[in-house]
């Protein structure tokens, strides 16, 4: 009797703290955004960026867009809740996390105005999303297991899929070529695609065997993966196709690693590393081919994030290019 008595107040107290944190949750969706918000109705036409919002109060969390001549100006934020994002000037890649007692993750590919083309279910939390240029190819990558690279023994899939939904399969599946030769089966984790058209990309490989993470060269008819450089994460190819941006390893390990961003030029092998003294956990997206952006949490804000800006010659320091932003994705309208 007094295990069932403890039992029923553990549970009253814990449906009390449920049911005051629903209404904390409620009350900071329904408060005015920390940011100017465009009206009911305008949108943007021309160059703009199409962002993850983070600022706080209504609007938290959802796709937002700003004139890519202002980004600090108005936004326009949608309907639609991602926690990741890529866009074209057509369509645009949603990844999220559908939180409740046993929560479940998603990627839906939307048309610009917000319809529902297609959507299929992920394995786990959702990490990294490209769109190809044309719009006829989604890659996405999610953790099966773990939640962040910094994670020993984490698991991801990454599935490179048409616009209509077909499944080219996990990477993991393809052939991967290392120094030349076809690598035996072992424990190896692909993530980050980028896309140089609709026959190639870039990714990365992490060897569990030897630890090394290494830049690789997709070819999708061929389903195979060559090895190209080591000490890559994340990569991002520059607008005008001669380079790679990336995340590099510049010291420590597991929780204590430090990412800095770093530039592969692919004509020459040479790897510039630029002057950033902050760890940078992000798949780097480029503004144009002198400029990169990449998100950073906003100190003592829990949930806050910026989106800052880079010169890839290192002249400069970092500077913030949209506030409480995240996964920028730059979209010009033009050719």
């Amino acid at each position: 009797m007094i295990v069932a008595i403890v039992s029923c107040a553990a549970l009253a107290a814990t449906s009390v703290v449920g049911v005051v944190a629903w209404r904390e949750y409620q009350a900071r969706a329904e408060a005015p955004s920390a940011v100017d918000v465009a009206g009911a109705g305008d949108e943007i036409d021309g160059d703009h960026v199409v962002f993850r919002n983070t600022a706080s109060g209504s609007g938290y969390g959802h796709i937002a867009r700003v004139p890519l001549s202002d980004p600090e100006g108005a936004r326009v934020v949608d309907s639609v809740a991602c926690d990741r994002v890529d866009a074209t000037d057509v369509e645009f890649s949603c990844l999220r996390i559908e939180r409740g007692i046993v929560p479940s993750y998603s990627a839906t590919l939307y048309s610009r105005e917000g319809d529902q083309l297609e959507q299929w279910p992920l394995p786990g939390i959702p990490s990294r999303t490209r769109i190809s240029a044309d719009g006829a190819l989604v890659a996405t990558t999610s953790f099966v297991t773990g939640h962040s690279y910094a994670t020993v023994g984490f698991s991801t899939e990454t599935v490179i899929r048409t616009a209509g939904g077909e499944s080219m399969g996990n990477l993991e599946q393809w052939t991967l070529i290392v120094d030349g030769t076809a690598s035996t089966p072992q424990d190896r984790n692909f993530w980050g695609v980028t896309f140089v058209d609709d026959t190639t990309f870039y990714a990365t490989v992490g060897l569990t065997a030897s630890g090394a993470t290494h830049l690789v060269r997709g070819d999708i008819p061929a389903r195979t993966l060559t090895t190209l450089a080591e000490n890559v994460e994340c990569p991002s190819v520059s607008p005008d196709g001669t380079r790679v941006a990336f995340k590099r390893v510049t010291s420590g390990s597991g929780a204590a690693v430090r990412w800095t961003p770093a530039i592969y030029d692919l004509a020459t092998g040479e790897v510039t590393v630029l002057p950033e003294p902050r760890s940078i956990d992000d798949q780097i997206e480029w503004l144009d081919d002198d400029t990169i952006l990449y998100g950073m949490p906003r100190e003592g804000a829990v949930g806050d994030t910026d989106v800052w800006q880079l010169a890839v010659d290192g002249s400069s320091d970092p500077t913030i290019f949209i506030e409480h932003a995240w996964s920028p994705s730059v979209v010009r309208s033009g050719p």
